[in-house]
């Protein structure tokens, strides 16, 4: 279907936005941003050494392309699983699966670009609490 009648939209992202996972979050698209109705992507940065709290996306699946550094991701029951990646690497996260991304650098930023089929970006975030090994309805 062609549409003539919409605009094309571009966002310059100039402010870093708080987020659930206590990580540095550059909102790009959004519904609120761009008017999406079915995505959001924005710019992710786990600075020197930190890592973002335990957390999963409900009902979502996430797709993330690693620009800089390397970054293990501690997953599933416990976050007794690990993967690690490195820049240039796409990762995709199903949806409900809980994750704690960790930068391995202790003097350098990762920075990724994170993609939802979620246009509320963080309406999704719940916290995964690792003391009760339970889905953590309440961020």
């Amino acid at each position: 279907m062609i549409n003539f009648e919409k605009d094309i939209v571009t966002v310059r992202p100039k402010i870093i936005t708080d987020t659930i996972q206590k990580l540095p979050n550059y909102v790009g698209i959004s519904e609120v941003t761009a008017g999406a109705k079915g995505i959001s992507m924005n710019m992710v940065v786990i600075p020197a050494g930190a890592k973002a709290e335990p957390h999963y996306h409900d009902g979502f699946e996430t797709a993330i392309y690693l620009l800089k550094g390397k970054v293990e991701t501690f997953y599933g029951k416990n976050l007794e699983k690990s993967i690690t990646n490195i820049e240039g690497d796409f990762i995709f996260i199903p949806e409900g699966v809980p994750h704690q991304p960790k930068n391995l650098s202790n003097s350098e930023a990762a920075i990724a670009i994170v993609s939802r089929n979620d246009p509320n970006e963080q309406e999704s975030v719940q916290v995964y609490n690792l003391a009760s090994n339970s889905m953590d309805q309440t961020p």
